[in-house]
């Protein structure tokens, strides 16, 4: 990088040496993109080798092109260093996991929680069901539904029964899919609410469900393994991508961290990467809201001075 010329649009000496110590920040982070840059003529859906995952290069693309100068661009690249540092942590635990385990431990916290997945074409199927019997805005009562499922499923998939459709059906409930009557001394009613009686809206709640369980157990599964688990190829990654960025709230972040911490702790931490724990604290206490100024440009220098 070019020797830069002083920044006349910055007055104070602090800011000054602040901005100093921020760009050569992001400029060494932009030289994890470099091996990208050398492969000319190479389309993006190429085997183009990189240190960084294609999430990883992305955030790390925005973060590059925040203009430090100006007070807008400081807040937002704040946001982009928090979200890099996010999916870092993300990424680190998803190296310290037993892929073998993974969906054991998976449908293990899918049942414990009264709910099934029954492999994704019967599933799909299932779901298919519950929708033709009341996407006209018929209200059943659970027994009622779950039968009609059974009988429609059994001449394909002859394992289907009460009990497993059952399971899907308080999948659906758990997602919050259903108004629900009760009546007096009789079963209480199911309808679907209108906003999910379509394929894809139903699809994605449920979808949704499920990967909200895994995340309370404490499980980070990449959207390609999502999309394997859930739909048997790899076609679903942005669709899965969607609905975990959606479920990520502010403290997401810091539960990362500590879910991370754990992971070390069973690996023994050979990498020493618990040195880490400080810097993603620091990350993680950044306000990710857009609009919000209170994001402290010298938060940057402050990391790069603790040796972040």
């Amino acid at each position: 990088v070019p020797k830069a010329q002083p920044v006349a649009l910055i007055t104070s000496p602090e800011d000054t040496q602040n901005y100093e110590v921020a760009r050569q920040c992001v400029e060494e982070l932009a030289l994890y993109l470099k091996p990208l840059s050398n492969t000319r003529g190479v389309g993006l859906s190429s085997t183009a080798q990189s240190m960084l995952s294609r999430p990883m290069q992305r955030k790390l693309v925005t973060l590059v092109h925040c203009q430090l100068v100006e007070e807008e661009g400081r807040v937002r690249a704040m946001r982009a260093a928090r979200s890099l540092g996010e999916r870092t942590v993300t990424e680190l635990i998803l190296q310290h996991q037993n892929p073998q385990q993974l969906s054991s431990n998976l449908w293990a916290a899918v049942r414990a929680r009264g709910c099934q997945f029954l492999g994704p074409a019967m599933q799909e199927e299932a779901l298919k069901l519950v929708l033709l019997a009341l996407e006209d805005g018929s209200a059943l009562s659970r027994k009622v539904l779950v039968l009609f499922v059974v009988q429609r499923l059994e001449p394909r998939f002859p394992q289907a029964s009460k009990t497993s459709i059952g399971h899907v059906v308080q999948l659906l409930y758990r997602a919050s899919c259903f108004k629900v009557t009760k009546r007096d001394e009789d079963s209480s009613l199911m309808q679907l609410k209108e906003e999910f009686r379509t394929y894809e809206a139903l699809r994605r709640e449920h979808d949704s469900q499920i990967v909200q369980i895994a995340m309370e157990g404490g499980l980070r599964i990449a959207p390609d393994q999502w999309s394997s688990l859930l739909y048997g190829d790899q076609s679903h990654k942005s669709h899965m991508q969607s609905i975990i960025d959606k479920l990520q709230t502010p403290a997401s972040f810091a539960q990362s961290v500590q879910e991370l911490t754990i992971a070390l702790q069973r690996t023994g931490d050979p990498a020493n990467l618990n040195r880490l724990r400080p810097h993603l604290e620091l990350l993680a206490n950044i306000d990710p809201s857009p609009g919000k100024k209170q994001a402290n440009f010298n938060s940057l220098a402050f990391i790069k001075m603790q040796g972040g």
